[in-house]
């Protein structure tokens, strides 16, 4: 399982930059939450979840599951959620501004 795990994290992160270094508005926001996708799962893989077992120390369980790792990864999910909402409105804008999606790099051709 932990093959399994780490494959799909290492795959993800790949995609991710692969993405990224497309150049273009649209691959580089899916680039941006593939990255945030693996780091979620990563994050939410060390956490020791363990199920049958409660998230808080009583008397009564034999051992707890960490609850920490489970309220990062569902905060970083609406942040990311929030972050590629703003994403998309900016490359919008650049779109309907440009009439082009391609992030451009060099300064040749402005006027």
């Amino acid at each position: 399982m932990e093959l399994l795990v780490a494959s799909a994290v290492g795959v993800m992160t790949t995609v991710g930059l692969y993405l990224i270094l497309r150049l273009r508005a649209f691959p580089v926001i899916v680039g941006l939450t593939m990255i945030s996708y693996a780091c979620n799962v990563f994050i939410f893989a060390s956490g020791r979840v363990v199920a049958g077992l409660p998230p808080i120390l009583s008397k009564t369980a034999t051992g707890y599951t960490d609850p920490m790792p489970q309220a990062l990864v569902l905060t970083a999910i609406v942040i990311s959620f929030g972050m590629t909402a703003v994403l998309v409105m900016l490359a919008l804008g650049a779109f309907f501004e440009a009439g082009d999606d391609r992030v451009d790099l060099d300064e040749e051709g402005r006027e």
